[in-house]
Parts: structure tokens; sequence; C-alpha cells
């Protein structure tokens, strides 16, 4: 069972998002707040396995409780669903760890899959703004943020797990990769939980912005 916090400032909304995901298979809902501060005392509370998080809220807004969040307890998965593609709230919110960044407007059916696909250690990124998502990988990279990965553990990643990080740096999603290296999904996620602990990394976020700032998302994986 998922364990499903709700974050959202709208009232009629949040309600909305309540009454529409209560009756869906694997899901619980935990809690519900209409803002950044009550998010706090509920993950405290309660600790959500995925949280849906508005961006724009009274007293603490989302990108900020979701750097808050990640940092006392990175095992959340947290799904940014706003109205807002503004390429500083995708970037930010990627940066302090989201795992998804969808625009309100998806059917339901979509974003129960979101839910499933992140709580599985997944990401989802709304097709609209996947552009937007490879840009920032790309300025992080080019940036004061830098992802520091040892020789000696690079030299211990296989030929796909270099490709997985390749196609992540390039902003795909593990359903396309899956595609791609004609794996299974649970393959790809547990190439992936290899690949943070090989390189001692964070999150998908770190291994795509060390993706391109290693140069591996236009290098041929093998040359």
């Amino acid at each position: 069972m998922i364990k499903l916090l709700i974050a959202e400032d709208q009232e009629i909304i949040r309600q909305s998002l309540e009454i529409m995901l209560s009756n869906k298979p694997g899901i619980d809902i935990v809690g519900s707040a209409e803002n950044g501060k009550e998010v706090l005392k509920l993950v405290k509370k309660v600790l959500p396995d995925v949280i849906l998080m508005d961006i724009r809220m009274p007293e603490m807004d989302g990108v900020q409780c979701i750097e808050m969040i990640k940092d006392a307890w990175p095992q959340i998965k947290i799904i940014v669903l706003t109205t807002f593609d503004d390429d500083e709230y995708v970037f930010n919110a990627l940066k302090n760890g989201a795992s998804g960044y969808l625009l309100k407007g998806i059917s339901v059916k979509e974003l129960v899959e979101a839910i499933r696909i992140v709580h599985g250690g997944g990401a989802l990124i709304n097709p609209n703004i996947a552009v937007k998502v490879f840009k920032f990988f790309s300025q992080m990279a080019n940036a004061d943020y830098i992802v520091n990965v040892t020789k000696n553990a690079m030299e211990d990643l296989s030929k796909n797990e270099l490709k997985i990080i390749q196609f992540i740096g390039m902003g795909m999603s593990n359903k396309e990769i899956t595609e791609k290296l004609r794996f299974s999904e649970g393959t790809i996620r547990n190439y992936i939980s290899n690949i943070l602990s090989k390189l001692n990394l964070r999150d998908r976020t770190q291994i795509a912005i060390y993706a391109v700032q290693s140069g591996l998302t236009i290098k041929k994986v093998g040359d």
C-alpha cells in the first residue's frame, strides 16, 4: 500500500484529489495539507511514501518544502503537481530532489500511474517540459553545482549501467530506457539503485547532472 500525502493550497483541488484517489487500489491517503509548514508537520507524523506537492503555497512554498523533506527523509518520493511550467520552478524542484514534475490537467489514470512509477523508484516528467529538464541538467552541469564521482567508482560500472546513466542524462524516463535496452522496468530500477550505490549519489537528478558534466550524454558508450 502506497501512503500518499497531498499538499495543495486550494481547498477545492485538494478535496478533488482526495476524492479521486481515495478509492484507487494500492493507494492510502494518509493526510492533506494547505501549506509547506503543515506538510512538514504531517510528514513527521505519518511518514508518507509519496507526496503530491503543489509549488505555490502560502507560508512555505513547495520548492523550499521539497528541499527540507529530502534532507530529512531522503526516502520519501515527491511529485510536483502544478499549473506552472516556469523554468525556475522546474529547475529548483528537480534540483531539490523531486522525482516527478507534472502539470495539472493530466487524467486520474495518468496521475495514479505516476504515483506508482515514482514509488517504485522511477521518475516522471510531463512531456511538455521534457526539453526544459534536459536544459536544466545542462545548466546545472555548467554551474557551480558539482557532482563528484571517483575514477574507481566509474571503473566499477558495467556497460549497461553506463548506458543507463547516459539515457538519464538525456532526460529519458524509465519507460523510455526500457524500450531502448529491452529490459523490464524492474530491471532498470535495480540498475539505477546499483548506480546510486556505486557512485554514492543521492538521487536520479544527481545521476543526470553527472552524465552531462562527464560528457557521457555525447559519448558512445563502449568506446
